[in-house]
């Protein structure tokens, strides 16, 4: 029963960043939108592992936010500097 709350929880969450992601006005709300879209999945990737009984998921939940987080991090700086450091 509680699984099924959180997902629904995770679900709504998911589909509010969504709407945010597409009408979000400056382009560091759609970042903050697909970053927290990222955390939704890492969320999710988490709990299905805890349901499953399968703790290596938890090991695969952190590889993908710190790919996340990579990912994000680049992003704003090549929106700030316009290049991602090589020149």
């Amino acid at each position: 029963m509680m699984f099924l709350v959180v997902l629904i929880a995770l679900g709504i969450s998911f589909l509010l960043i969504l709407v945010r992601l597409m009408i979000g006005k400056t382009t560091f709300d759609r970042i903050l939108a697909a970053n927290s879209i990222g955390t939704i999945i890492v969320l999710g990737i988490s709990v299905h592992g805890y349901y499953m009984g399968r703790p290596e998921f938890i090991d695969i939940s952190i590889v993908y936010a710190l790919i996340n987080f990579i990912g994000t991090v680049a992003v704003l700086k090549l929106f700030d500097n316009g290049t991602l450091g090589d020149k």
